[in-house]
């Protein structure tokens, strides 16, 4: 038996307590409370938002102990009290007080007794309480525990068991959900609480379920027969399991019921009985029966201590005394504990819930948590724990109750029962969610009985008790819980935190949602902060609800967006269109998700990108698009999306079918496949596979690995076509048969031979595929002729074959084929052919990178010829040989071709080229005398004029069995030689399409063979003679190439008699000869092409002559039938015109030729053309008409048939069409017929960059069509071609000043317009094309309009140049910025103007962007005119101040020199006054000089702005536009004698009156003036130019600022002053000179100071008039970073980087102060706009420090940093300059500042290392500066021990005692500072620093009032006096 603690019978609270006593006086309130009530209740509930899983207590160690202390003093006094009182009221208190903190007692009582019952909380929740819980959440990684009083707590995985060797790598995610279940009770033990600093919501408890932790102290003693203990399942045998306690050496044991009910696994915790106990082997056995463990009670056992108790364990208990939230239980003889209201047995109980419970009354109850540190012991007598269950809760968080009855109404709450099924709910309701407002007594406005509404905020699932609220603010959001929040809701919601990860953002009904940075904005927030304020209300969409995370949007696209939302997979059907967001950009496609975390994949080919154009440029991670839905697989969770809305079918263009041949340019590239771009009217892509780039596998490997993105394959074929997607081939033998192939079974042949290719292979045979999806099959015993070969092994997929058909079963869909190369062997040499071909290919795309002449080293070599080449190597196998002139290409001949000559190195030989390898660079040559002899017979024929060749081809026929001999066997050809031919070398495959894996025959050197010769050399066959082998074949020459050889017969030029089969509507079909067939086409009736329906007097049957004009095309088989007819009567005359024929058939146009053609095709963008057989034409529907009527019915204009004409404009020779246009062409090359077309008509690119210029002009009448209509005053972007756009400037829409021109017009209207301006753009290239849609133009007038136009001339009229303007001129315009000083008018497209704000109404503007919104057209005067810098300055006004007309006041003639005139002071200067002159607008100048007659030393003090003052004019300058002013008495006493200012005065303050002209024209309303201030009127023009020219040369000269650009306005006054002071001493000559110099510098000083303040008051405003200022200050710093941040303004960053980076090109070297002001800003705009920040001005730093003074740019960067409250980047710059410049005062005191400043510790370290690091020299100067920083932002304290260090040190320094006691004098304490100075004035110091002292003490006494110490001062200074004296 454990004793009590002594302190604990003493009625006293131990020490060490982590809880407190209630008290019975309530803590005082703070103003928070109700809000600190409100959160303490909401911390409770497990189901409400963003719900803590725990957290730690909030108060101190030192706080706790005081708390008791008071606690305890005054319960002690009342009771003292209430005994005294004998009955009296006792004083009220607060129960909820009390309970929130929590009252945890000792267990066993002797004393007091406990008026309150314990309860678990937030607050006193400590690391070793053992608690009962209940499971509700099993994740992959931890569990989640409902604790009483509604905590939860967060477990680990690693924290489950003590165990983890069981299980696989695979299934540990699933560990936890199989051996823990939601409902399971489990006890546990915290392990953490989260820190208290940490906010209340989001403080966590991790517990952990450790037997070892929850057992410690156990023995197997403490195991008593009949007890409940928990355990692990270790391990399952065959009878039972091996159960782990938490214990070392104790295992326990538990049978498996044989009923199979009771299945346990590995790791699973369950509870049982204990049985039996094997004291000797250490055993426990226990059963596991649910009653029996259910209704187990521990037994009294004497000798149990506390750390025996388990949660969960039941006990019989005896009620000692009723609580008053609870009643207090005796228990196991030794220990109490207490059970509050919400676990009695009754959790309905009523008020009379007490008498219940009378004393000693016995009860079962179980554990429900036990607190080590204060012996506290919680039960519950709640009857489903007491039955080990978890308490059943049938409701759920958010559910309204409208009948909820009113149990007992407490202080603190109302307890309701609510009527859910199948039994009654609990739930209570605080205090503070029974109203919106406090209800301070609940009893009067609820009863008992009484029905209410309440909804469910959260449940306590242990408590078995739900939580509610009757709040009408509850009810009223659309989401309560997260339950309720659904994906694509648009609500709105509060900002209540901004973070640099997002904001968080709470609904109305208390949810909270996070919205991510980047859903903050649609582009990229790099300050969120600023983008949303905390309390701000906004609109948001739910993009997901995950684990009860809320994620939001503020998207406007998405908020906004009308579209259905996609929120799972199964939403996803193909052809929805909605809105996602772009997470990921691959080169493959981009990745775009959706609501609910759903995403999808858009490939590369669905983006609508033009080819070879980067998705990253295009789009951006974040960005909202709209895309479709084109398939979705749900098992697989895949989504395949498009960007194109509108899919392109393949349908849509019917060039593009099944067998087609087509042309596309390769997108991207996989290692099984080309993507291909299909060139067709629609976006289509294709898929060439691997296998089918050629027929050859070796040749298809190699292509692949060398094609790459942007590479046009001019021929594919379509194999299939699937959505559209197209399955491509590029297989010469299915190309070349393409209208062969079959593509359905009608088309099918029995024993036919047809070409296709292997699509897939089983071990019974081989499936070949055709066209589409028509697939035979070929049995293995028909496949193959060798019957045991592994058909693998003969054939792979992809394969060409031939295939002969067997048999066709339409009723079965089933085609029988042969493969054997018995019956399938091929009759041509196109195997061989193709080889040759591909192999150029390759060759090409191998040598792409090799230079033009380089590549071309094969046409040096001919097969057959006869080349000279020296020796280089010689082996056993041949001869190397070199060739001059030609670098990396070898010969090699084999040693049985040298001829049997001997040969040295270095010999030069003649050989025969045999072959040449283009990849290897390899040519095959032979010294054989018999080639080589018939080769120089060649060459000697050829000079006699007998080509030998041409003896060739008429001896050599195609199908001709020759013999031959192998010359070189290659591996997959052979070289042969046919002697009976002269030696022809001639080349044979040595395997056929269905060979290509099977072993082949071996050829020797030497070896006679029998072949055929299939094709002759032409371009197709490389230049080589092709054979067939018989060996191959395996037949002779067939009756087919006899009847080839019969047709072959027919030769063009011939006259033939045809009959017509058939009229098509381009082209007639024929019969002719023996079975010929043949077509004239449209263009070969008339010779002229005009003629309209030329098959008009042609019908079917009739006969007529036609001449054979062309063979057919030997491409295709089908048209190779059809021979090309012409019955033009010019041809049918003359045989001669066939030349023409041919001549036309090479593309030789003329650009700007006159064509006609038929229209066979019209779209809706493009009409096009036959011109002639061959040759096609396109006219855009743009270039057909200028009128917008005839535009609009494109369609109708042209149908088919129709004949057009047009001029030729460019052409693509390969592809044989011409672009044509409907008006005639100006000043373009005559010929374009040299490739020209291959870069100016590409389909895909139209006429790009300065071609536009082919056939557009300035002057031009042009049709066009709205493209977009820009906002603002951006005016229209009108498309005039199919690639080319011009602009409409906002002034050029309309003739007359409408106030909205753009009314009417909308995109995709079509319009008539002028071109008026082309323009290159900024040297890039890009044409930039100004046009204009005014009607009053030339050419531009419809006859309707004509008279309305005439009547409008002068309303129609543009001010283009500036010189058409004058002052006094009326103008319009609209408005197209404005700004607070003022706004630009827009008067024509290459004319603006300037408003000043004094200028912009007669009246006051309060708001000019308001009232002047751009685009407003308004009407004015013009006030003046500078050419020069093309500025124009307009004033709104009607009339002046006065009354007068602007022009009136401007008059400079109506003043004389002498006259008197009155006036206002407009601004006061050093050097003089500007006066503002009455009844006008002028300002003139009174320089300080004719003030007044006297010497005035300060201007600015003897004169005020707004004074009124009479002045004399003494001089008028008409030109400058100046006025000279007198105010001497002088002056008005003398009126004929004017004295006029000095020159040198006039002169060196010429600029200072320009710059006052600039301020007055601001304010004042006059003229406006230049750059520099020059007045230039209409007709003083020239003169005002060249003035101003001078002016800017002479300013050229100017040096830079010597003064800081602060200090300017001070320097200037005291320099003045010494100078005049100079001036009145005698002085000699080199003084006068030196004094010379001196004011000629201050007059340059002046004029700079008078350029800045010009800057500042008159800011440029445009890029011109800074260049101008830079120009005239080249070394002003200033200046500069004036220009870079007006270029800031505009958002052109990168402008402003490179002005800063001129700006330190620019100025002198010798100007290291300007130089390091731009270094300065420079670190200021990349701290600011680089990417990122910190990177960008590290580079920048980098560069400084090479060119200044590394110090001085530390110290700069450092301010920077400071300045922006980088402070971390601060300390890090920091601690590498105290290492860099140990021995820098400056730098350190830095570092002491930075440390004080952030309230860091540690600046006792800093000063030590400093002392350390300083040279003593600078000790004084560094300390006596800590000690200032000290006083000002540390602790003065430390300042002042500094300075008493330094002054024990320095007794003498008066410069140390007057800095301390300044700073002493700053804090104010009155009694120090008098100690310190008595202890100065006590010194024994010299007179004179005594003298400094006293003065010093004397002052302060005198400041602080003090009379009497004022006098004891004098006295201690006349007593110091004494004492010297004597």
């Amino acid at each position: 038996m454990v004793a009590p603690s002594k302190k604990s019978v003493n009625g006293k609270r131990n020490d060490s307590s982590k809880v407190f006593k209630p008290s019975k006086k309530p803590f005082k309130k703070s103003k928070d409370d109700a809000a600190a009530r409100s959160e303490a209740m909401a911390l409770q509930l497990e189901e409400v938002p963003d719900f803590p899983r725990g957290g730690g207590t909030s108060l101190s160690k030192k706080e706790r102990e005081k708390i008791y202390e008071e606690v305890d003093a005054e319960f002690d006094a009342d009771e003292r009290v209430s005994k005294r009182n004998k009955g009296g009221k006792p004083k009220k208190r607060t129960p909820t007080d009390v309970d929130e903190l929590g009252s945890l007692f000792d267990g066993a009582f002797s004393g007091k007794r406990p008026r309150y019952a314990n309860k678990i909380t937030i607050k006193n929740i400590s690391p070793g309480m053992k608690l009962l819980g209940v499971v509700t959440e099993v994740n992959e990684k931890d569990i989640v525990i409902s604790l009483p009083g509604g905590l939860r707590g967060l477990v680990r995985a690693r924290e489950a068991l003590d165990f983890t060797d069981f299980g696989t790598e695979d299934d540990e995610n699933e560990l936890l959900r199989d051996i823990f279940s939601v409902g399971q009770l489990v006890p546990c033990i915290v392990l953490q609480v989260d820190d208290d600093k940490k906010e209340a919501g989001k403080r966590k408890v991790w517990l952990s379920l450790r037997l070892s932790l929850l057992h410690k102290g156990f023995s197997l003693d403490s195991f008593q027969p009949g007890m409940v203990v928990s355990a692990n399942v270790k391990s399952v045998e065959d009878h039972g399991c091996i159960l782990h306690f938490g214990l070392p050496s104790i295992t326990g044991f538990i049978k498996i019921s044989n009923d199979g009910n009771q299945e346990l696994k590995t790791g699973q915790l369950i509870q049982g009985v204990v049985t039996n106990i094997d004291r000797e082997r250490k055993i426990v056995r226990l059963s596991s029966d649910p009653d029996s463990v259910g209704k187990c009670v521990t037994k009294d056992l004497n000798g149990m201590s506390f750390d025996l108790l388990i949660p969960g364990m039941m006990v019989n208990a005896r009620v000692q005394s009723v609580l008053e939230n609870g009643i207090l239980l005796g228990f196991l003889m030794y220990f109490t504990g207490t059970v509050d209201l919400f676990h009695l047995q009754n959790p309905l109980s009523n008020k009379s819930w007490k008498d219940e419970y009378s004393q000693a009354k016995m009860v079962n109850a179980r554990i429900l948590f036990i607190d080590p540190s204060t012996r506290a012991v919680g039960l519950t007598l709640n009857p489903h724990l007491v039955g080990n269950k978890a308490p059943p809760l049938h409701v759920s968080s958010g559910g309204i109750f409208d009948e909820a009855k009113v149990v007992r109404v407490d202080k603190s709450g109302l307890l309701l029962e609510l009527p859910s099924k199948p039994v009654s709910t609990p739930a209570y309701v605080s205090t503070y969610d029974v109203a919106e407002d406090e209800v301070k007594k609940l009893e009067k406005k609820f009863k008992e009985g009484n029905r209410i509404r309440v909804r469910i905020l959260g449940l306590k699932q242990m408590d078995g008790l739900a939580i509610g609220t009757l709040k009408e603010s509850a009810f009223e959001g659309p989401v309560f819980t997260h339950s309720d929040v659904k994906p694509g809701m648009v609500m709105k919601a509060k900002v209540i935190s901004v973070d640099t990860f997002g904001a968080i953002v709470q609904f109305p009904g208390g949810l909270k949602a996070m919205c991510p940075l980047r859903h903050m904005s649609e582009f990229e927030v790099m300050k969120p902060r600023k983008k949303f304020k905390v309390g701000a209300e906004l609109l948001f969409r739910v993009l997901g609800c995950k684990s009860k995370r809320i994620t939001v949007t503020y998207k406007k696209t998405l908020v906004k967006s009308k579209l259905p939302i996609l929120s799972s997979y199964a939403d996803a059907t193909e052809g929805l269109v909605t809105h996602g967001w772009i997470t990921k950009i691959e080169k493959h496609g981009c990745f775009v998700r959706f609501y609910n975390g759903v995403q999808g994949l858009v490939p590369r080919f669905e983006l609508g990108l033009e080819p070879g154009s980067d998705p990253n440029s295009v789009f951006h991670v974040g960005e909202v698009v709209k895309c479709r839905v084109t398939s979705a697989v749900h098992g697989t969770r895949r989504i395949n999306l498009s960007f194109m809305i509108k899919p392109t079918s393949v349908s849509e263009d019917d060039s593009i079918k099944l067998g087609s041949i087509v042309s596309g340019v390769i997108d991207s590239i996989t290692p099984q496949a080309v993507i291909v771009r299909v060139k067709s009217k629609g976006f289509l892509k294709g898929t060439v596979s691997a296998e089918h780039l050629a027929d050859h596998h070796e040749q298809a490997k190699l292509m692949i690995s060398l094609l790459k993105p942007g590479y046009e394959l001019d021929k594919l074929l379509v194999i299939d076509i699937e959505g559209n997607n197209l399955a491509l081939s590029s297989k010469y033998s299915l190309l070349k048969l393409a209208e062969e192939l079959p593509s359905d079974f009608s088309q099918l042949q029995p024993n036919s031979v047809v070409h296709g290719y292997v699509c897939n292979l089983i071990e019974n045979g081989c499936f070949v595929r055709f066209l589409g999806r028509l697939t035979g099959f070929a049995p293995r015993s028909k496949a193959i002729d060798e019957p045991r070969a592994d058909l693998s092994e003969s054939f792979f997929v992809g394969q060409s074959v031939r295939a002969n058909i067997v048999d066709v079963n339409q009723e079965k869909s089933r085609v029988t084929l042969s493969l054997k190369q018995s019956s399938c062997a091929s009759v041509d040499a196109s195997f061989v052919q193709e080889y040759f071909l591909v192999d150029e290919k390759i060759s090409g795309l191998q040598s792409s990178d090799i230079t033009e002449s380089e590549s071309s080293w094969v046409e040096k070599f001919s097969l057959g010829s006869l080349i000279k080449g020296t020796i280089q190597k010689q082996n056993d196998l041949g001869l190397v040989v070199n060739f001059d002139n030609i670098d990396n290409v070898l010969g090699f001949i084999p040693q049985n071709h040298s001829g049997g000559a001997t040969l040295e190195h270095g010999s030069i030989v003649h050989a025969v080229v045999l072959d040449i390898s283009r990849a290897e660079r390899l040519v095959d040559l032979s010294m054989r005398p018999e080639l080589i002899d018939n080769s120089t017979k060649e060459v000697s024929n050829t000079q006699s004029k007998k080509k030998r060749k041409r003896g060739i081809s008429k001896e050599l026929e195609v199908h001709q069995r020759v013999s031959a001999v192998v010359e070189i066997v290659k591996e997959h050809y052979l070289v042969l030689s046919i002697p009976e031919h002269g030696y022809t070398i001639g080349y044979a495959s040595v395997s056929d399409y269905n060979t290509q894996k099977l072993p082949v025959k071996q050829f020797s050197t030497g070896q006679s063979v029998v072949a055929s010769v299939e094709a002759l050399q032409n371009p197709l066959t490389s230049g080589r003679l092709l054979l067939l082998l018989d060996s191959v074949s395996g037949i002779s020459e067939t009756s087919r190439s006899k009847r080839a050889k019969k047709k072959s017969s027919c030769e063009v030029g011939s006259v033939v008699h045809a009959e017509i089969t058939e009229i098509r509507p381009f082209e007639l079909r024929v019969n002719f000869g023996q079975s010929f067939r043949g077509r004239i086409h449209i263009t070969e009736v008339n010779d002229s092409s005009t003629s309209e329906e030329p098959f008009a007097k042609f019908r079917v049957g009739q006969s007529m002559s036609a001449r054979v004009v062309a063979k057919p095309c030997h491409t295709d088989i089908k048209k190779s039938q059809l021979w090309e007819l012409s019955v033009k009567p010019a041809t049918l005359r003359d045989s001669s015109q066939l030349n023409d024929i041919q001549v036309s058939e090479q593309l030789e146009f003329v650009a700007g030729e006159r064509v006609s053609g038929y229209v066979y095709k019209v779209d809706k963008e493009w009409v096009w053309l036959a011109i002639s057989r061959n040759v096609t034409a396109r006219i855009f529907i743009l270039d057909t008409a200028c009128e917008a009527r005839e535009l609009g019915e494109f369609e109708r204009r042209f149908p088919i048939g129709k004949a057009v004409s047009g001029y030729v404009l460019t052409y693509n020779k390969e592809k044989k069409t011409l672009r044509l246009v409907q008006r005639p062409l100006l000043d373009i090359p005559k010929s374009i017929a040299n490739g020209g077309g291959s870069q100016t008509d590409k389909l895909d690119s139209g006429i790009p960059g300065d071609d536009a210029t082919l056939f557009i002009h300035e002057g031009d009448i042009l049709g066009g069509r709205i493209s977009r209509i820009l906002p603002g005053v951006g005016g229209l972007r009108v498309q005039i071609g199919p690639y080319v756009f011009g602009r409409v400037h906002f002034t050029e829409i309309n003739d007359s000043w409408v106030s909205n021109p753009l009314d009417g017009f909308q995109e995709g209207q079509f319009v008539k317009c002028k071109v008026l301006e082309i323009s290159n753009s900024s040297g890039k290239g890009i044409l930039q094309i100004e046009l204009s849609l005014r009607t009053s133009l030339d050419g531009m007038s419809s006859d309707h309009l004509s008279e309305a136009s005439s009547t409008n001339v002068n309303v129609c009229k543009r001010f283009e140049r500036i010189e058409d303007l004058s002052p006094d001129m009326g103008i319009q315009g609209y408005v197209k910025n404005t700004m607070s000083k003022g706004c630009f008018i827009m008067l024509s497209r290459t004319l603006d103007a300037k408003v000043l704000l004094s200028n912009l109404c007669d009246t006051f503007v309060k708001d000019p962007e308001k009232e002047f919104p751009v685009g407003k057209l308004v009407t004015g005067r013009v006030l003046n005119v500078e050419p020069f810098s093309k500025r124009v300055e307009i004033t709104l006004k009607t009339v002046n101040a006065g009354g007068q007309p602007k022009s009136v006041s401007y008059d400079l003639k109506k003043f004389q020199v002498g006259d008197v005139v009155s006036g206002r002071i407009k601004r006061v200067e050093p050097y003089g006054l500007f006066i503002e002159i009455d009844q006008t607008a002028m300002v003139g100048l009174c320089h300080k000089s004719q003030l007044s007659d006297d010497r005035i030393e300060d201007v600015q003090a003897s004169y005020k702005a707004g004074e009124s003052v009479t002045a004399k004019i003494l001089k008028l300058d008409e030109e400058k536009r100046r006025i000279s002013l007198g105010m001497k008495s002088s002056c008005f006493m003398d009126g004929d004698d004017v004295e006029a200012q000095p020159p040198s005065e006039e002169n060196a303050n010429e600029a200072i009156m320009e710059c006052d002209s600039v301020n007055g024209s601001k304010s004042g309303g006059t003229a406006a003036v230049g750059d520099f201030g020059f007045l230039e009127t209409s007709g003083e023009r020239h003169s005002g130019t060249s003035l101003v020219l001078a002016q800017v040369e002479s300013r050229a000269s100017i040096s830079p600022l010597e003064v800081d650009l602060d200090d300017i306005e001070e320097s200037d006054v005291d320099k003045n002053h010494n100078q005049e002071k100079l001036q009145g001493a005698d002085k000699d000559e080199k003084s006068k000179r030196r004094d010379k110099q001196k004011d000629k510098e201050e007059r340059e000083k002046r004029i700079q100071a008078a350029e800045v303040r010009l800057l500042e008051n008159h800011a440029p405003e445009s890029a011109d008039e800074f260049e101008k200022m830079v120009r005239s200050s080249p070394n002003s710093s200033f200046v500069w970073i004036k220009y870079m941040a007006f270029m800031l303004s505009l958002a052109d960053i990168e402008k402003a980087r490179s002005i800063a980076e001129r700006a330190l090109r620019t100025i002198n070297i010798r100007e290291e102060e300007e130089k390091l002001n731009i270094w300065v800003a420079y670190f200021n705009l990349e701290n600011e706009h680089g990417s990122p920040p910190e990177e960008a001005v590290k580079k920048v730093f980098e560069r400084a420090r090479q060119y200044c003074d590394a110090k001085k740019i530390y110290l700069a960067l450092l301010g920077v940093y400071e300045r922006t409250e980088q402070y971390k980047l601060a300390d890090k710059l920091l601690d590498e300059m105290v290492k860099k410049f140990k021995q820098s005062c400056k730098v350190w005191l830095k570092k002491v500042q930075s440390y004080l400043k952030q309230n860091e510790e540690g600046v006792q370290s800093v000063v030590n290392r400093a002392l350390l690091c300083l040279p003593r020299r600078k000790h004084i100067k560094f300390i006596s500066q800590t000690a200032i920083l000290e006083f000002k932002c540390g602790v003065a304290d430390r300042g002042r021990s500094l300075f008493e260090g330094v002054l024990r040190e320095y007794p003498k320094r008066t410069d140390l005692w007057s800095v301390y006691l300044d700073q002493e004098i700053r804090l104010g304490e009155v009694d120090v500072i008098r100690s310190l100075f008595e202890r100065a004035i006590s010194l024994s110091l010299p007179p004179k620093k005594m003298k400094f002292l006293f003065k010093k003490y004397l002052t302060y006494e005198k400041a602080a009032g003090d009379e009497g110490k004022v006098e004891y001062v004098k006295q201690r200074a006349m007593e110091y006096a004494d004492s010297t004296l004597a």
